[in-house]
């Protein structure tokens, strides 16, 4: 299980990309206009600047919605492959079928 703080601090990074993602997009969108003048465009990168460095989508850590673990992460199943396998032994996960050989 991973530790409390790290995980809330995730929850924490999301709920700011989520509120500052118009906002960004619109800088962005700005800073990346070639036909504005260069001016406004390095006006858009500064007030980009200005925002949380958290608001921005790449510091959110994909984590295992099971036990926290950030490593060996699944998208499709938004689990760790340890909580993968000791459910799929389990029988809780459908379709999902020991292998041996």
């Amino acid at each position: 299980m991973a530790k409390k703080s790290a995980v809330n601090r995730n929850e924490r990074v999301k709920k700011l990309v989520k509120t500052y993602a118009a906002k960004r997009a619109a800088l962005k969108a700005t800073a990346n206009d070639a036909k504005l003048a260069p001016e406004e465009r390095f006006e858009a990168r500064l007030k980009l600047a200005e925002l949380p460095r958290n608001s921005s989508k790449t510091r959110i850590r994909n984590r295992c919605e099971v036990t926290g673990r950030p490593r060996a992460y699944y998208r499709k199943l938004k689990m760790s492959r340890i909580s993968l396998r000791e459910l799929g032994s389990a029988g809780l996960i459908p379709g999902l079928v020991k292998s041996s050989w």
